[in-house]
């Protein structure tokens, strides 16, 4: 590539940036990761590292992309929805819904400056994930398809939940009354931080109100936390580990989750962190073998003729 084509991709990048920057100013939205990949390309077109860093990214967005579709349909395929599993759960663990309790010390019928700490971590669930990502694939190469294939089976695992088991949670069981008056916290907040609708992508796919259990936002924050600790070391495990923190304390309070489902959360990034080198381990020795049958075939082939 010539130095004149370099520098104008550069340019197009650094534009690029400055424009979604602006955009995202003056019409904050929620950062989907079809968003991401566009700020994503133009941020690495400013370095000319783009085209490397598709490479590795789409397929682990495509892969979230398909999740989130199966995701959105899982309700419609079981309506026998669960309001009780969870109740019973935090109930006999604590005598009384956490939920509850946190909205009785902390919501005061307007958002608070703690509100927005702990909802925006919340909101910041893809972008986390995939700066994860980045970060490993810039430092720690190789790791990086651990990484994004433990999240993988992660997001898969608690679809195949979501459509098994399909839960309500807190602010939903108290609009239908099977437990005392909760309120949507996160909505007062997401009004609050004058974001609006999600992208034209995920305009088109269906939300979820009843995936529950699983909490996907405790497992993904764990997993982070998890990453961090192996890869990086206790020094930086420790500040990563206010990201998880922020997450079981903020969805349970903000009646998105019960803490059952924070608990179910952290039990399935455990499972997906200790089971995700076997599955890769199996997969790679089953390429292995294919490849060797085929040089086989190959061989025997020729010897026939």
């Amino acid at each position: 590539m010539s130095k004149i084509k370099q520098s104008a991709l550069q340019i197009v990048g650094v534009v690029g940036v400055v424009i979604s920057l602006a955009i995202f100013i003056r019409k904050p939205s929620f950062p989907t990761p079809d968003k991401l990949v566009i700020f994503l390309t133009f941020v690495f077109m400013s370095f000319h590292q783009a085209k490397e860093m598709l490479k590795r990214l789409l397929p682990f967005v495509a892969a979230i992309l398909v999740y989130e579709s199966f995701r959105g349909i899982a309700h419609i395929l079981n309506t026998h929805v669960n309001y009780n599993l969870a109740i019973n759960a935090d109930k006999l663990l604590f005598g009384t819904l956490p939920t509850v309790t946190l909205q009785k010390w902390l919501w005061h019928g307007h958002v608070q400056w703690y509100d927005f700490m702990f909802y925006i971590p919340y909101i910041l669930f893809f972008a986390l994930t995939f700066g994860l990502a980045l970060l490993v694939w810039k430092t720690r190469e190789h790791y990086y398809w651990r990484v994004v294939s433990t999240y993988t089976i992660l997001f898969f695992a608690a679809f195949l939940t979501f459509f098994l088991l399909p839960a309500a949670p807190p602010w939903l069981a108290s609009q239908n009354h099977y437990i005392e008056p909760v309120t949507r916290v996160s909505s007062h907040v997401w009004y609050a931080l004058g974001l609006n609708d999600f992208s034209l992508v995920y305009n088109k796919i269906s939300p979820n109100p009843v995936a529950a259990i699983p909490s996907l936002h405790a497992a993904s924050s764990t997993l982070f936390a998890l990453f961090i600790l192996k890869i990086y070391g206790r020094r930086w495990a420790v500040l990563a580990a206010i990201y998880p923190i922020l997450i079981y304390i903020g969805v349970v309070y903000e009646g998105e989750h019960y803490v059952f489902d924070v608990l179910a959360g952290i039990i399935y990034a455990l499972g997906a962190y200790l089971v995700t080198p076997f599955i890769m381990s199996w997969i790679k020795d089953r390429v292995v073998k294919l490849k060797n049958s085929s040089k086989t075939k190959s061989v025997l082939k020729r010897v026939r003729l």
